[in-house]
C-alpha cells in the first residue's frame, strides 16, 4: 500500500561541539532517510540559551522535507540521528546538547500521538524557531505550496524582538536549497 508524501518542517539546533558540522551532518542524514527529499534549509540563527542560561549559545535553523512516513516514524528516525551524533538525554530538557531535532509542522495539519504533537506546542513562543521559519517559508519550494500560506502569515505576524537572536555569520557547510 503506497502512502501519500507529505511535507514536514523540522527545527534543528546545536550548542555543543562543532555546531555547524553537526547541523550539516544532521541535514545530510535526514536527506538520506528512505523516501525523504530535502526541499529547503533556512538561514541559521545564533541564539542565547533559554531556561538554563549557563551553557553555550545555540545555532538553530529550520528545514523542509517531503516523505511518505508518518510523524511517529519520522520522530523515531530523527531521535536515532540525534543519538548517532552524540546526543545524550538528561533530566534537564533545556540543557546543552550536540543536536536537537524537533518536528514542528506536518502538511496534514495536526497529529496527536503519545510521542508527537504537531504542530509543535511551543513553536510560536520560540524566537529561535520563528526567525529561521520566516526565512524558510520564503523559499520558492514552500512559498507557493498551499499547506504553508496561512502559517507564513501567522509567522510574519508574530513579534519576537531581537534580544538573544543574531543572524549566523559563520560558515554554513549545508546548502540552502539542495
Amino acid at each position: 500500500m503506497s502512502r501519500t508524501p507529505r511535507h514536514y518542517i523540522l527545527g534543528l539546533g546545536s550548542n555543543l561541539g562543532e555546531r555547524t558540522d553537526l547541523l550539516a551532518q544532521a541535514i545530510t542524514r535526514i536527506g538520506k532517510l528512505p523516501g525523504v527529499k530535502v526541499l529547503a534549509v533556512s538561514q541559521a540563527v545564533d541564539s542565547d540559551p533559554i531556561g538554563y542560561a549557563d551553557q553555550p549559545n545555540f545555532l538553530n535553523l529550520c528545514m523542509a522535507i517531503v516523505c511518505d512516513i508518518n510523524p511517529d516514524e519520522l520522530l523515531a528516525e530523527t531521535l536515532e540521528i540525534e543519538r548517532k551524533l552524540g546526543r545524550e538525554r538528561t533530566a534537564n530538557r533545556n540543557g546543552p546538547r550536540t543536536l536537537d531535532i524537533d518536528l514542528l509542522f506536518y502538511e496534514g495539519g495536526s497529529w496527536e500521538s503519545p510521542t508527537v504533537t504537531l504542530p509543535h506546542p511551543r513553536w510560536s513562543s520560540r524566537g529561535f524557531v520563528i526567525l529561521p521559519l520566516r526565512n524558510l517559508l520564503q523559499d520558492p519550494a514552500l512559498a507557493k505550496h498551499p499547506a504553508w500560506g496561512s502559517l507564513a502569515a501567522e509567522v510574519h505576524a508574530l513579534s519576537i524582538g531581537d534580544h538573544g537572536l543574531r543572524p549566523w555569520q559563520g560558515p554554513t557547510p549545508w546548502s540552502k536549497t539542495p
